[in-house]
This record gives structure tokens, C-alpha cells and sequence, in this order.
């Protein structure tokens, strides 16, 4: 059974402890990077021909053309039509869930007009293609195309291509049906770094997007980081974490899952437990030996938990809450009495799970908001995948001949203090004399 650390948030090296808990490694295996480096470089010159040549190695699928690479809009209806009812009406479910979410986050567009005439404001258009990573081969993520797509179509760009890999020219029907569903309008099977960097530079057959979103291993991250500013990614992302606050309450067995449900993600994953009752602790810990035998992916668990994992006694609730803001956990569950409450006090995470009822695998399927979340406390400065992601801002500025005057005075005054002529003449042009 796996021994999980255990930590007192009154003693005088407890942050120091924290952070040690904390740390990940985030920077790029160096073999990895110069991998890709050479995959991208190479795309980005070949275009096609590169991309024919990795998907043969890489992907064992030899097809003679990149269109050949392109799944069809009838081949994902297939999809849809061949699942059973069970699994198409959860799909359905959900997409409509977080499409309904997304609606409320459609930035519009808004003005104003000053006393002498003078239009500011703010005009909000979408991308003109956004790009979907989606892993392939025996990995199924069809939640993945829902969260990452909907959003996009919400937020009306045009077009939406996503990769997917294809091992060997094996598809899933449940990823497939997902993109049928959310409105993905075109498909390529192709995956790896080399996937990243057609979504990024374009091919004769792979258009160019403006953003690339969703998740992938390490060379896919890799790529992705690598090929922000040419394009925009969504972030890059590390192992899935969840901090539950419990006041010792909820039935351990249900804590216990709902650190499982991380954990067993993959051995990186981690699983941090709070709570102001020690008694709790240990049940919660009864529970992980007692239901951890009955897991498919104990050894992902079991080796997840000895890992990375941390049972943290806090005196008092405010002092829970101190370290969850100090944590800023992609996942936080607040199992506990007026959770809304002490939602309030929460200023950094993903995504907060209020209540006992309220489990945080809820929020992976089809609560409605993005599961695309901040992970390795970039809480403290992002927010979840939405909509914002997809739509762009630019500011409106229309001058009346009066505003230019006014405007005009301020603006070549502070230009000739920064020794800039042109600008302070081009404003004084339209002074009033």
C-alpha cells in the first residue's frame, strides 16, 4: 500500500515542505527538444512530403498523398451512427452542457461616444481557424474534442481542423462521433510533433490556424511551446492534480475516489488531501488500502500516490483555504458545510468543486465549464480554456474634429518629451488653430 506523505500546516517548515511537494520538472527532456526541432524545421520546409514521411515511420500509415490523410464528413457520421445509444446520448449530454456554458462567455463588442464626438471602444472578432490536437491510437478522449471544439464554434471561427493519429490506420469511433458532434469541420490523421507543426506553418493540403489546443505527450507539448508566437496554444500543460479541502465529513470512501480519480491518470498525477480533523486522515487512508485492490490502474495509483501525494492537517479552515491558494490546484473540491461560502475566499485554481456532492470527475465529462485547466500553480496567473481563447479584441478609436484638438494638445506634448517629432506633428496637424 502506498505511504502517503504527511504534512502539519502549523509547523515552522511547513511551506518549505509544501514546495518540495509541489516541485515538478517542467522543462523539456533536451533529446526530446532537439527531436523536435528537426520534425518542425522540417515540416515548415517540405510541408507535405515531411508530413507523409513521419506519419509512414512514426504512425506506420503509408498513403501516397496528404489528402489521402483527411477523414470525411460522412466518415465521421459513420462514427456517430456505428456508437450505441448509451454512449451517443452521454456524448450529446455533454456537448450541450458546455456549449451552454460557453454561450456565457461570448465577449461582445461595445463603444462609447465623449461629450465632443469622440468614438472609444472595443471590437471582438474570432480567429479566422483554430487548430484541435486530439491523442489517438488506443487512447479515446472524446471529452477532449468536446471541450476543446465547442468553444471554438461558439465563438463563431469559421473553421476548425483537428489531428488526430491514426496507428497503423486505427480510429476511434467515440473521438470521431465527438467531432461529429461539436462541428469539427475538417479532419487529418496525423498526430506527434509533426501534427503540431502543419497545424503551425501550413502545408499545401493542412491549412495554417491561428491557435493549436489540446492535450498530447512530450513531444506534442514540446512542439507546441516551440511554435507559440508563430501561432497561439492554449498552455502547456503538466501532470493532472486535484486538492480536495474536506472537514472530515464526507464519507472517506468517496475522498479516497475522488483522489484515485487523478491518480490514476498516470504516475506524474497528484492527489492532495486537506482537512482540519486528523481522525479523517486516517480513515481516508483506511479507505485508499481497502479500495485501491479493486482498481484496474492501482500501479498508476498506488505509484502516483507514493509519489507525489500529501495528506496535509490544518488547525482551522482559513488555514486550509491559505494553503489551497498557496497550492493553486488545477482541481479543487471543497468537501465541506457552506462550501459556496468558502469559495469566496479562494483566489487561485482551475476549477472549484463546491460541495460533497460535487465531484470533480463531474467536471470532466459534463458539468459544463472547460476541463482544459491550469495545472503546476498557473492558476496564479491563467484560467481555464473558453471561449475568451478563440475570440480576439481590438480597440476602436474614431476622433471628432473637436476630440483630434483636444486629444491633439495632450499627445504632442508628451510626444516631444519623449523626443518623437513625427508623432508630436502628426497630432499637432489637427489642432485647431
Amino acid at each position: 500500500m502506498p505511504e502517503i506523505r504527511q504534512l502539519n500546516a502549523s509547523d515552522k517548515d511547513f511551506w518549505q515542505q509544501l514546495d518540495t511537494v509541489l516541485a515538478w520538472e517542467q522543462s523539456a527532456d533536451s533529446g526530446v527538444a532537439a527531436i523536435v526541432t528537426d520534425i518542425l524545421a522540417d515540416v515548415k520546409k517540405r510541408g507535405d512530403a515531411a508530413v507523409l514521411e513521419y506519419t509512414k515511420k512514426l504512425d506506420r500509415l503509408d498513403v501516397s498523398s496528404a489528402d489521402q490523410l483527411e477523414l470525411s464528413q460522412a466518415t465521421l457520421q459513420k462514427a456517430l451512427n456505428a456508437i450505441d445509444t448509451k454512449h451517443r446520448d452521454a456524448l450529446e449530454i455533454a456537448a450541450e452542457r458546455v456549449r451552454a456554458y460557453a454561450r456565457h462567455q461570448k465577449m461582445e463588442s461595445w463603444s462609447y461616444t465623449e461629450a465632443d464626438g469622440t468614438v472609444l471602444g472595443q471590437k471582438i472578432t474570432p480567429m479566422d481557424r483554430a487548430g484541435l490536437y486530439v491523442p489517438g491510437g488506443k487512447a479515446a478522449y472524446p471529452s477532449s474534442v468536446l471541450m476543446n471544439a465547442i468553444p471554438a464554434k461558439v465563438a463563431e471561427v469559421p473553421e476548425l481542423i483537428m489531428v488526430v493519429p491514426a496507428p497503423g490506420g486505427e480510429t476511434n469511433d467515440l473521438v470521431l462521433a465527438a467531432a461529429a458532434i461539436a462541428g469539427v469541420d475538417r479532419i487529418f490523421t496525423i498526430g506527434g510533433a509533426q501534427a503540431v507543426a502543419a497545424l503551425a506553418y501550413g502545408t499545401a493540403t493542412i491549412p495554417k490556424v491561428d491557435i493549436i489546443t489540446g492535450p498530447g505527450n512530450s513531444y506534442v507539448a514540446t512542439a507546441k511551446r516551440m511554435v507559440y508566437g508563430v501561432v497561439g496554444i492554449d498552455m502547456i500543460a503538466g501532470p493532472s492534480e486535484i486538492l480536495v479541502v474536506c472537514d472530515g465529513k464526507t464519507d472517506p470512501d468517496w475522498i479516497a475516489m475522488d483522489l484515485f480519480s487523478q491518480a490514476e491518470h498516470d504516475e506524474e498525477a497528484q492527489s492532495i488531501l486537506v482537512s482540519t480533523d486528523a481522525e479523517f486522515l486516517v480513515k481516508v487512508q483506511a479507505s485508499i488500502e481497502k479500495l485501491l485492490l479493486e482498481m484496474p490502474r492501482k500501479e498508476i495509483i498506488k505509484t502516483s500516490l507514493q509519489n507525489r501525494a500529501a495528506f496535509i492537517l490544518a488547525e482551522t479552515m482559513e488555514q486550509a483555504i491559505a494553503v489551497a491558494n498557496h497550492i493553486a490546484p488545477e482541481h479543487l473540491e471543497l468537501s465541506v458545510e457552506n462550501a459556496e461560502q468558502w469559495a469566496e475566499k479562494i483566489r487561485h485554481a482551475g476549477a472549484i468543486f463546491m460541495g460533497r456532492y460535487t465531484a470533480e470527475a463531474l467536471g470532466d465529462y459534463c458539468a459544463g465549464p472547460n476541463h482544459v485547466l491550469p495545472t503546476s500553480g498557473t492558476a496564479r496567473f491563467s484560467s481555464p480554456l473558453g471561449v475568451y481563447d478563440f475570440q480576439k479584441r481590438s480597440s476602436l478609436i474614431g476622433c471628432s474634429a473637436q476630440g483630434a484638438s483636444e486629444l491633439g494638445r495632450c499627445a504632442a506634448t508628451l510626444a516631444h518629451g519623449e523626443g518623437l517629432v513625427a508623432h508630436a506633428r502628426s497630432a499637432e496637424y489637427r489642432i485647431k488653430k
